[in-house]
């Protein structure tokens, strides 16, 4: 079933629910480690080449998603780039430019969604494959009560170039496992949200699963699943659609270590995309 954003949420009386969304191209329109490259090109920690290659895989992630290996491949660009970055840099670029950069592309249908689902009683959980630095403010933005996501190792106040917890694929389905039993959930009765086949392990371990903005594969999966199909295609500013959302101050920001990404996706799409047609994952 293919449809806009316009289905009840359900209140159920019992154990403790959840619903789960992933976050790019599910609550926000765009990636959001790639819409900080311009901010870190300011700050100097990443040139103009990058800024460039940054652009470019904004466009093909939203033309054509990134598939397994693209992923993959950023996490090796990931782990090399970010190397000997200084902390608390990242962390006064990310709290400076945040609200103007996420603000404007959060999806008016994903806000109103998490709305429901509080008011139906349910914790709201943002599971990403990008940093928690990055995750965590915008994550309270939206009023979430937990966030999982990719931490990066830190030494002596900088990245050393490796990830302690990658948020990825089937890692993802195990950290909701474990929130889950440490939380309570019931996952049978639990939700959950994505654009990409590369969470299907995440809409799996859950009763009520949703595809949202699709790509080709998940779509696929959805049809012969017969799970529901949302349509998102409103990003909208939190403050001019609503205003009981909770907007934290911006000295309770943090920062982001994984805004490395903004670049290290740039170069592994950039490769990706030189070796196949602009569209297909």
């Amino acid at each position: 079933m293919v449809v806009a954003y316009a289905h009840p949420v359900e209140n159920h009386p019992g154990p403790r629910t959840a619903a789960f969304f992933d976050l790019d191209k599910t609550v926000i329109a765009k990636s959001s480690t790639l819409a900080f490259g311009r901010s870190f090109y300011h700050g100097g920690l990443i040139n103009r080449r990058a800024v460039l290659r940054t652009a470019y895989a904004q466009f093909v992630y939203l033309v054509g998603g990134a598939d397994h290996d693209q992923m993959e491949g950023m996490r090796k660009y990931l782990s090399d780039l970010c190397r000997g970055w200084n902390v608390q840099q990242v962390k006064e670029i990310v709290a400076e430019t945040l609200h103007d950069l996420i603000d404007p592309i959060i999806y008016d249908e994903a806000a109103s969604l998490i709305e429901e689902h509080h008011a139906a009683g349910r914790d709201v959980v943002i599971v990403s494959a990008s940093g928690s630095e990055v995750v965590e403010p915008i994550g309270e933005m939206l009023g979430a009560d937990h966030v999982v996501a990719t931490r990066m190792v830190v030494e002596d106040g900088a990245y050393n170039g490796e990830i302690e917890h990658y948020v990825y694929g089937p890692e993802k389905a195990e950290a909701i496992a474990r929130l889950a039993e440490t939380e309570g959930y019931d996952l049978r009765r639990c939700y959950a949200y994505s654009d990409s086949a590369t969470d299907l392990p995440m809409l799996e371990c859950v009763g009520h699963p949703y595809a949202v903005n699709p790509d080709r594969a998940l779509r696929k999966e959805a049809v012969a699943r017969d799970w529901p199909v949302l349509t998102f295609s409103r990003p909208v500013r939190l403050k001019q659609r609503i205003q009981s959302l909770p907007m934290p101050p911006r000295p309770l920001l943090a920062a982001a270590a994984i805004g490395a990404a903004a670049a290290t996706a740039g170069l592994v799409w950039l490769t990706a995309r030189r070796k196949r047609p602009v569209g297909l994952t």
